[in-house]
């Protein structure tokens, strides 16, 4: 049965790959924005959102988790990592006068990431802020008179018609973004197209009484079980100054006794505790992806 998915557009970007990958023909359907993606899936208008949670140079995607403690309706049920591979690209009619560009386009994150690149062979040429890669890729295409070019990643040569003249112009090599899958319920996602990683539990966590020592009482509750964290994260409630809640990736998928027992015991230091998702991950690799 074919699902509808949203996701962070437009086509082209990287958000774009991520659900390439973890949907086959479904039908898929780009938002400008992340709050527009997740306030679809929340008023139905699609059944699965995908949307950035933490890229490796940038960190986390705050948009992402402070709607996700706003909105408490939404699930993770699945998470993909992808690698960020950046490519200068330009329309067919220049490809022969691509060094002799005016201007190269591509969302700031984008451009700042191929700092080395533009000040060294291309320091000639201004660079200039778009939406996303995807918008600057689809500039690029329309305007075939003028001597622009694009800075984005290989779906989106695919997707508007452009030549890649040199790959993997970004600076670090280990650049990667976390995309999740949310959903109304809490039902895992799984694929067919990847082999699983592992699990994840997700939690936010408020604490209780301001008193010294209740982070560590926090922490202690995951390290006495010998749960292993592989992230813990402060974000500002938005209630005042000093109130934060935590968000929290417990390397384990909900079971019947520690992650529970551990919640109950959070609970009983006066933390308020909400699952946000108990999921699979996976890592992209477009030559090991299964047909």
């Amino acid at each position: 049965m074919s699902k509808k998915i949203g996701y962070l557009g437009p086509r082209g970007t990287f958000t774009k790959i991520a659900v390439d990958a973890l949907f086959n023909g479904d039908e898929k359907e780009s938002y400008q924005n992340i709050p527009e993606c997740m306030d679809a899936v929340e008023n139905g208008e699609i059944e699965y959102g995908v949307v950035p949670l933490e890229n490796a140079l940038e960190g986390s995607v705050n948009l992402t988790i402070d709607y996700l403690f706003k909105k408490r309706s939404l699930q993770i049920i699945s998470e993909i990592v992808v690698p960020i591979r950046q490519h200068l690209m330009v329309h067919p009619a220049n490809l022969d006068k691509w060094r002799d560009l005016d201007i190269i386009y591509s969302h700031s994150h984008a451009i700042a990431q191929c700092h080395r690149f533009l000040h060294s062979d291309m320091k000639h040429v201004q660079a200039s802020y778009m939406s996303s890669t995807g918008a600057a890729a689809k500039y690029v295409s329309d305007n075939p008179n003028l001597k622009v070019g694009a800075i984005a990643n290989h779906l989106a040569a695919q997707e508007y018609g452009l030549e890649i003249v040199q790959e993997d112009i970004h600076d670090f090599d280990n650049n990667h973004t976390r995309f999740v899958v949310l959903h109304k319920q809490e039902t895992p996602l799984y694929s067919r197209k990847m082999d699983k990683r592992g699990d994840k539990t997700t939690l936010m966590v408020t604490l209780g009484e301001d008193q010294a020592g209740a982070l560590h009482q926090v922490l202690s509750v995951f390290a006495w079980r010998k749960l292993n964290l592989s992230k813990i994260e402060s974000r500002p409630m938005k209630t005042g100054l000093g109130q934060y809640f935590f968000l929290i990736d417990v390397e384990e998928k909900m079971d019947g006794v520690l992650i529970p027992n551990a919640i109950t015991e959070l609970e009983s230091l006066g933390c308020g505790v909400y699952v946000l998702g108990s999921y699979p991950y996976y890592a992209y690799d477009a030559i090991k992806i299964h047909s």
